[in-house]
């Protein structure tokens, strides 16, 4: 399959796919939104403002100038067609982690971290999943849809088992998707966010993809996304979280749900260029 791509860079990225191990690439979809929509805007607003932010980093004390990374663009979908999108979504998914790269990719709603999860997981047998999310995303169905981005973890743990999917940050959830996460995969809920650093011991033999919903933040530090949800983590605590993760095996991340016409004052996506910029010094 050919792959067509919008190209426009990151902050510091290079133009060595080849030499890259850590690459962006952009998944502009919000077709299943289930509130507001526009998060089909995000990656090319985080790159945008990611000129805003240096590139040192104070918490790790290395710069992205000595870092080789590419950045792919946006890929080019089909605009409204869920299931021709999350069939070329896969198969590019398929080619970057075949192609022995870390991708880190930009959304777009959450459903796209399904078909880019089931690709890392033809890779890695021994994937697990972190995701970090407002809403537990494991409803069945949504309105009789089984593709939505309120099913996008469901279908995760269907295809790499739930126990091993760990779930951090969740506030919101219907009852019985509440029931079903708590009774199928590892459900942590936002006033249980310190278990994760009780967790970290558990994954660092595992390949891990790691999945942020930027609505996993309180709507006062990232009000820019479809379905914000009061009383979530602060800008702080999810870097910390970010930084804590440099010994497990991170094979590959998304960031999701970003949706910038919501947020005039662009902290919601410089949240999301510095988790990337971070993300990208803290793996390989």
């Amino acid at each position: 399959m050919n792959f067509k791509l919008y190209k426009s860079s990151f902050l510091c990225a290079t133009e060595d796919y080849i030499n890259s191990k850590v690459v962006l690439a952009g998944v502009p979809m919000d077709f299943t939104v289930s509130f507001k929509p526009g998060s089909r805007f995000g990656p090319s607003k985080i790159r945008e403002v990611s000129v805003g932010l240096e590139e040192y980093s104070v918490y790790q004390n290395k710069n992205l100038f000595n870092k080789v990374f590419y950045d792919m663009g946006d890929l080019e979908l089909p605009f409204g067609n869920v299931d021709r999108c999350i069939n070329m979504i896969f198969e590019f998914g398929k080619k970057v982690f075949k192609d022995d790269k870390i991708p880190i990719f930009l959304g777009g709603e959450h459903l796209i971290s399904f078909p880019l999860i089931k690709a890392a997981k033809e890779t890695y047998d021994d994937l697990v999943v972190l995701h970090f999310d407002a809403h537990a995303d494991m409803r069945d169905d949504y309105m009789g849809e089984k593709l939505s981005h309120a099913t996008v973890m469901r279908r995760v743990g269907e295809e790499i088992g739930f126990k091993n999917l760990y779930q951090f940050g969740i506030r919101s959830g219907s009852e019985e998707e509440i029931s079903f996460a708590k009774e199928n995969g590892h459900v942590f809920f936002i006033y249980e966010i310190e278990r994760f650093f009780e967790v970290l011991s558990e994954l660092q033999n595992k390949s891990v993809y790691l999945s942020i919903d930027i609505d996993v933040v309180d709507p006062a530090f990232a009000p820019g996304t479809g379905t914000p949800e009061p009383g979530g983590l602060t800008s702080m605590q999810l870097i910390d979280i970010i930084l804590k993760m440099e010994k497990l095996n991170i094979i590959g991340a998304d960031i999701v749900e970003v949706s910038p016409y919501y947020d005039i004052s662009d902290r919601t996506t410089l949240l999301a260029a510095k988790i990337i910029r971070e993300l990208v010094l803290l793996v390989d």
